[in-house]
């Protein structure tokens, strides 16, 4: 059986990847958090990306994340104080505002941002990337989201 391979950082720590998403969402505002921030990691990480997959067809699929991302559950007050734990361990943190899901307009989604002051922001998700030993110390607690 082949294993999956490791994701490494440059010092050759483990690396983890997790989404925590406000378990109070319904389940495709979840999903969608969930999504939105996983592109956005998956843009400014393109090294996550697997080898291409092969089926016995030969069909070529395009490369998933090896090491998964499992997506968690926690209530949305505790949003900001895992974004904030990220930040202060040194870890990959994607941050997805409430604001994110009230227009499609990005332009519109900027400027309601840029009013808001940085301790006053609600979340929908965080998803971190870093040293396993560290991630799993900010989300060790948080268990698989569930439906509300």
């Amino acid at each position: 059986m082949e294993h999956s391979p490791a994701i490494v950082n440059d010092s050759g720590e483990p690396q983890r990847c997790v989404a925590v998403i406000d378990c109070g969402l319904a389940v495709g505002k979840a999903a969608n958090a969930a999504a939105v921030m996983a592109l956005t990691l998956g843009a400014r990480h393109p090294g996550l990306v697997g080898d291409a997959l092969v089926d016995a067809t030969g069909m070529e699929l395009p490369g998933l994340i090896p090491i998964g991302i499992p997506v968690l559950g926690a209530q949305k007050d505790e949003l900001p104080r895992i974004r904030h734990k990220g930040i202060e361990a040194g870890v990959e943190v994607i941050a997805f505002p409430v604001q994110g899901q009230q227009t499609n307009d990005y332009a519109e989604f900027r400027r309601t941002l840029k009013e808001i002051e940085t301790h006053r922001i609600e979340y929908l998700g965080i998803m971190l990337l870093g040293p396993k030993k560290k991630i799993s110390r900010i989300v060790g607690k948080y268990s698989l989201l569930r439906q509300p």
